[in-house]
């Protein structure tokens, strides 16, 4: 299995590969090879800055002798007008690594705007803004990344890190206790230490799911009205189990031990995306040295 970093230098590899081609032809004939300049990055619109670290990868990746100059990191509040960083070098090295690194920064810095922007709206709650596999196909390690700088947090990362039994594994398996057992036979025989997840459509299969011990529950499509009234449930089955277990522990569990995801329910703050923090950042026009 790749590692992190090996996935992002694999997706800056092809990201180079799917934009220059045999070769930046406008500027390989229109800039002479020992120009030299300076670009900065330029903020446009308020929002939080992702992507800094990776864009300092980008510019090492294809030519390390591009210098990089950080003045807001990742994670940073930014304002229009705001100046992120400064990179010189090479003209000709600015000018093709210039849209990959916007590309990227763009996303991830729309992404982890929008993730503050709901976590903010969480304040003073015990919930956490949490994200999923819907990510771009190459980008998940980056969007991951955002959404954790917006001051989210990471679900599972793949199929490898965590079981979660969905609505299919559920009805091929005969019902979640089949498919909780299965899952922990599974786990015992490879010798593997992974959460288990059930996903749940009803009150009935909160039940099953809370007296088959599982980890954590994903409420599939509830209302607002309906999540509440399984918080209620889980809190008050886990509080009796806590009790009966080890009454030490209840006031614990009344804090809100138990781990619910909300998957898939309407967006209650509209229908904005982070594709519309696209403009959030842009780079200037090179400068000579």
């Amino acid at each position: 299995m790749k590692t992190k970093e090996e996935l992002i230098d694999a997706l800056i590899d092809l990201a180079f590969a799917e934009d220059i081609g045999d070769g930046d032809h406008t500027t390989l004939s229109t800039i002479p090879a020992d120009a030299m300049g300076r670009q900065h990055l330029l903020v446009k619109e308020e929002g939080i800055l992702a992507g800094v670290d990776i864009a300092r990868r980008v510019f090492e990746r294809y030519d390390p002798s591009l210098k990089m100059t950080v003045m807001i990191g990742d994670g940073s509040r930014v304002k229009p007008g705001d100046i992120a960083f400064v990179v010189e070098g090479p003209v000709r090295s600015l000018l093709v690594t210039e849209r990959t690194m916007l590309n990227i920064m763009q996303r991830m810095s729309g992404i982890a705007t929008m993730t503050a922007r709901y976590q903010e709206r969480l304040k003073g709650l015990k919930a956490k803004v949490l994200d999923t596999r819907k990510t771009t196909p190459g980008m998940r390690i980056l969007e991951k990344e955002a959404v954790r700088i917006g001051g989210g947090a990471n679900h599972r990362i793949g199929l490898f890190d965590m079981i979660l039994i969905k609505d299919n594994h559920v009805d091929f398996a005969g019902g979640i206790p089949n498919a909780v057992s299965r899952a922990r036979a599974y786990l015992k025989e490879k010798g593997k230490d992974l959460k288990i997840e059930v996903e749940v459509r009803n009150t009935d299969e909160i039940r099953q799911a809370l007296d088959a011990r599982v980890d954590r529950i994903m409420l599939d499509n509830f209302t607002p009205e309906r999540t509440a009234e399984a918080v209620a449930l889980i809190g008050r089955r886990r509080n009796r189990i806590e009790r009966r277990n080890n009454p030490r522990h209840s006031a614990r569990l009344r804090r809100g031990r138990r781990r619910l995801y909300f998957g898939r329910c309407a967006d209650p703050f509209g229908k904005r995306t982070r594709h519309e923090f696209q403009g959030l950042l842009n780079s200037q026009p090179v400068e000579r040295l």
